[in-house]
């Protein structure tokens, strides 16, 4: 028979279903089903009683005629309502092909989808966690650094009287004034980082005033041997805590001590703006005194040069005296001996403050020349005006000839 006649397709289709498959355990396929309702299919009549069998089987044979007649019409619909109901369940298993085949990378991407937004919520859960145990450990800090206050105070009311209970409550103050308005400790130590070149390798470094301990936890990290000293007993005891060397004293005094020649580095930031003008001079000369050849001095105070710092942020610190002007401060260090004597501006204001500049897209030709020399005075006084916060004067110790 040639290729693709009807033959051949039958020939090469699925075998009729038999009447075993509904037999015992029926058959679950409806297309098994179909076949039997479909033609007039008749269930063998047997029996496993032997010759008493055989005699029931014929006796059955012999009466099917007469029990199916009367009861015709009511198989007849019944045939009919298993074809329809075949028909509908037919119907269903194809929309269910049908809704799988095409609405099943859907479904995977979206419980792909819910897995993933699942994971990320998790993740941020975990990060919200980890932030609340942060915010308890800083308030046990807290919690720890207030009752190591109130001690000091009581201790000193014992000792010193009201005096030295008044010291006291100066020194929380200016510590919540440092908190509010320099910066918190990440923000001081990652402004002190770029110092770094300038002491390592160089020897001891003596940080004066020192604080929190900013700078010498930075020295620290990078194996620089440091110390401090500060007139604040809460502020020490604060570098103590840390693991930091510092005591409680005097610059100017700690300075004095120092043997001629034998530091590496003398640091001091945002301290020389609370000394009157004879103190700056004598802190650089006694800096001067204590470094050894090739050691630096760091003076690091608010910028006078940016009119918004000298005329506004300069004055929120109320124990400031006045602003040290870079010019006045080089003549210092040269004064005393530094060479060289190197100035580095720190802390540009934010652009968002800064003044705008005219864009020459879209001027006509010549308008372009009449903006421009507006964006140079635009410049100037935007220099005047804002400029950078702080400066930093880097003196050098010269090495003996």
């Amino acid at each position: 028979m040639p290729p693709g006649e009807p033959g051949e397709a039958r020939a090469a289709g699925p075998a009729e279903p038999a009447l075993e498959r509904f037999l015992g355990e029926p058959t679950r396929s409806l297309d098994d089903w179909r076949w039997l309702w479909t033609g007039d299919r008749k269930f063998p009549i047997t029996s496993h009683r032997g010759a008493i069998g055989r005699l029931i089987v014929a006796v059955k044979r012999l009466l099917r005629p007469f029990v199916a007649a009367p009861q015709a019409d009511l198989w007849e619909r019944q045939r009919v309502f298993n074809l329809i109901l075949l028909e509908y369940l037919r119907r269903a298993e194809d929309v269910r092909s049908i809704v799988q085949d095409v609405h099943e990378h859907r479904i995977n991407h979206l419980e792909a989808v819910w897995r993933e937004g699942l994971a990320e919520v998790m993740a941020h859960n975990d990060a919200l966690f980890a932030r609340v145990d942060q915010k308890l450990d800083h308030v046990r800090r807290e919690s720890r650094t207030v009752w190591a206050r109130l001690a000091s105070a009581v201790a000193a009311a014992e000792g010193g009287g009201a005096n030295a209970l008044e010291r006291v409550r100066e020194e929380q103050d200016y510590l919540e004034l440092e908190r509010r308005f320099r910066g918190t400790e990440e923000e001081i130590a990652e402004r002190l980082r770029p110092y770094l070149p300038w002491l390592e390798g160089r020897g001891e470094v003596l940080d004066l005033g020192c604080g929190r301990g900013e700078a010498l936890a930075i020295l620290a990290e990078r194996g620089v041997p440091a110390r401090g000293v500060d007139a604040s007993a809460s502020m020490v005891e604060e570098c103590r805590r840390k693991g930091l060397r510092a005591e409680v004293g005097d610059l100017f005094e700690e300075l004095s001590r120092a043997p001629e020649g034998t530091l590496g580095g003398v640091v001091s930031f945002h301290v020389i703006e609370h000394l009157p003008s004879p103190a700056i001079e004598r802190l650089v000369r006694l800096a001067w005194r204590a470094l050894a050849p090739g050691g630096v001095l760091i003076l690091e105070t608010p910028n006078p040069l940016s009119l918004v710092v000298a005329a506004r942020n300069f004055w929120i610190d109320p124990t400031h005296r006045r602003p040290v002007h870079p010019d006045t401060l080089r003549l210092l260090f040269q004064v005393a001996g530094f060479e060289p004597v190197e100035r580095i501006d720190l802390r540009p204001f934010p652009a968002e403050l800064r003044l705008p500049e005219l864009s020459l897209e879209g001027l006509a030709p010549e308008l372009r020349p009449l903006a421009h020399s507006v964006n140079e005075l635009r410049d100037r006084i935007d220099d005047l005006l804002w400029g950078c916060q702080d400066y930093a004067l880097i003196g050098t110790r010269p090495a003996r000839s």
